[in-house]
């Protein structure tokens, strides 16, 4: 058995469930729509650019949660899985998941979007373990902070050793699946790095390194990687 761990966003499903969940805010009319989708794209340019100031990111993404109600942020939540991140699962995506469960592999979905957003995302999937920047919570309400540290290039690689640890797992014969040049830190750990959908500086650093480059954009799973 080995690990085989997945990105999230443009990596198993085709867009950016952090981002589409600040347009929904804005396209419901929950956030002000000037003012917050001028700050959504920036920060996604940012973040696409190596570039993206985290702590920053966070304060703003959070807020949203801070100020409303959990039972409506819920409903919301609901709406936006159906709506939204249903029609861009992918199902070679599933696909590749449903081989490394029959393969005896443990699974894990390691992303730096939130879990509030992301933990429904990755029930769909059918994979049981998941690592995100989490939120705080205090007497049932988010505070629009986060707890630990978030999850996101290095510290990635902090709260997966962490988990490893926990788990009593390890990263013996591990697998990486990952769009963004912003894993780097992840992708140079694990056994079997394979970059999906790369943005262009993974793309680059993949093709020098040799590692696999699949697209899970296609028609059926591409499993040549496998082995």
């Amino acid at each position: 058995m080995s690990l085989a761990i997945f990105d999230l966003d443009n990596t198993l499903i085709a867009d950016d469930s952090d981002y589409l969940w600040g347009q929904f805010l804005v396209d419901q009319g929950i956030v002000d729509k000037a003012q917050y989708e001028a700050s959504n794209a920036q920060f996604y340019e940012d973040y696409r650019n190596g570039t993206l100031d985290m702590a920053a990111f966070l304060r703003f993404a959070l807020k949203p949660l801070a100020d409303n109600d959990p039972t409506q942020l819920l409903q919301w939540r609901a709406q936006f899985i159906q709506d939204i991140i249903t029609p861009i699962m992918l199902q070679p995506a599933q696909q590749l998941v449903d081989i490394h469960k029959a393969r005896g592999d443990t699974l894990i979905v390691i992303t730096a979007t939130n879990r509030f957003i992301t933990e429904p995302i990755v029930q769909l999937y059918g994979i049981e373990h998941l690592l995100a920047t989490a939120p705080e919570m205090h007497q049932g309400r988010y505070t629009g902070d986060f707890v630990g540290i978030p999850c996101f290039q290095a510290g990635k690689v902090t709260l997966l050793d962490q988990w490893l640890a926990s788990a009593n797992e390890s990263l013996e014969d591990s697998w990486f699946y990952s769009d963004s040049h912003n894993d780097l830190p992840l992708l140079k750990l694990v056994d079997h790095p394979v970059a999906v959908d790369p943005d262009a500086t993974l793309a680059a650093v993949a093709e020098q390194a040799q590692w696999p480059i699949i697209s899970l954009r296609q028609q059926t799973c591409p499993t040549q990687h496998l082995g």
